[in-house]
């Protein structure tokens, strides 16, 4: 009776998120009820036995922080970076003859930094900067979506470059060089077949200079790009190194880049301090994904995910297929309740560090939600900013995009099959 309860209260709470425009109330709200309703179910069905619940609350009340606290790091940092005008240091230095050069130069410049800075941050200020330099829309909207499908590509094979491959990092289920290793011919191919189709579709021709970018380069820009670059590459190694979790690794690099920018500004310069940049992110994002993993982890505990997962072992069976599945309804549902529900469903004793699964899901449910321009943040954001239909980009980028992601699948296996 309380599993069906605590089922209907988190699908009621996840199609209040996916309607979230026409019920006219937050996703972050929904999220936070949702999760709170669902171990509220869980207390009472416990029938006096509240220390389970309470402890298992705890457990993965601590797992979920330190992905939270992972994301307010990397995103502070991304925000220093951003607002010393890091990024128009880099894209200065873009120089394309003609418009098919600027989408190659663009998408690879996407993919590498979408790795490193985190998919949805790469994604903003591509897609705010480059189109611009294309005067028909067709063409800037043609952009645009190879900037969405470059920037969910080159974070599904990164620990740092997309929140699910942070999840499945810090919940021990890949390692960041094995991730790396694996994945990234996969990433290749999921934005290579969609760049060739438009590379051999669009009609080529010359490029505008890129006017009403904003152009403020702050005192000490490059360096403190520099050094927030280091911070979040360093991340993986700080891991390999000590042993501690990624989240001290960025806390590590945030308290370097605090003590570096409080000395570089003195009193003179408050804008360009971590306290103003700490105003700027996106909170509300980070607490959704605070409230959607508790709500998941309310139906682990409940030993629902685990039922699924038998269900889905007896009539589907193969774990590839499972994945690549996953992959696909990640184009509809949001991605980070996707990973956090697949990560409950199979456990680690079954399926340890870098198994075949984990890596597999890693390229899934980063890829997958480029076949929808709602599939993904970067998707999601770069829509509002290029105002692009959501009809168009399913006529016009949801095929290759998909062929993509076959391609993507494909290359994983073929890779693992070969054993490199």
């Amino acid at each position: 009776m309380f599993e069906l309860l605590i089922v209907i209260v988190f699908m009621a709470g996840y199609a209040a998120i996916a309607m979230e425009h026409k019920v006219g109330v937050n996703k972050t709200a929904t999220a936070l009820l949702a999760a709170v309703a669902c171990w509220v179910l869980l207390a009472l069905r416990s029938s006096g036995n509240i220390a389970g619940v309470t402890g298992s609350f705890g457990l993965h009340l601590q797992e979920t922080s330190e992905v939270v606290f992972f994301l307010i790091g990397a995103m502070t940092v991304v925000q220093l970076m951003d607002t010393h005008g890091g990024f128009q240091v880099v894209t200065k230095g873009i120089r394309a003859r003609d418009k098919k050069q600027l989408l190659w130069i663009v998408s690879f410049m996407t993919f590498v930094l979408s790795s490193v800075l985190g998919l949805l941050p790469t994604a903003i200020v591509m897609a705010a900067i480059f189109p611009r330099m294309l005067e028909d829309k067709e063409d800037r909207l043609v952009l645009a979506s190879m900037i969405i499908i470059s920037a969910n590509a080159g974070g599904a094979w990164s620990p740092i470059g997309d929140v699910t491959t942070t999840m499945l990092w810090i919940g021990g289920r890949v390692s960041a060089f094995g991730l790396a290793g694996k994945v990234i011919v996969s990433s290749l191919c999921a934005m290579l077949v969609p760049l060739v189709y438009f590379s051999l579709t669009m009609q080529n021709g010359p490029v505008s200079p890129v006017e009403g970018a904003r152009d403020s380069v702050q005192p000490g820009a490059k360096r403190v790009f520099g050094l927030g670059l280091a911070a979040l590459v360093f991340v993986p190694i700080f891991k390999l190194l000590t042993g501690l979790p990624p989240v001290a690794g960025m806390l590590l690099g945030l308290g370097v880049m605090w003590l570096v920018t409080d000395l570089m500004h003195g009193e003179q310069r408050v804008h360009l301090k971590v306290p103003e940049a700490f105003s700027r992110i996106d909170l509300a994002s980070v607490l959704f994904f605070l409230g959607i993993l508790l709500a998941i982890a309310a139906l682990e505990s409940a030993g629902i995910l685990a039922q699924l997962a038998g269900w889905m072992d007896v009539h589907v069976g193969n774990k590839d297929i499972i994945a690549t599945l996953i992959g696909l309804a990640s184009a509809v549902v949001d991605n980070v309740p996707l990973t956090a529900a697949t990560m409950g469903m199979y456990d680690l004793a079954r399926y340890p560090m870098d198994s075949k699964l984990w890596e597999l899901l890693a390229f899934s449910v980063g890829t997958g939600g480029s076949i929808l321009i709602i599939g993904s943040a970067a998707g999601v954001v770069v829509m509002g900013l290029e105002k692009i239909n959501f009809m168009w980009y399913l006529r016009k980028v949801s095929l290759p995009a998909l062929l993509g992601y076959f391609a993507g699948i494909a290359a994983y296996l073929v890779i693992y099959r070969l054993g490199v």
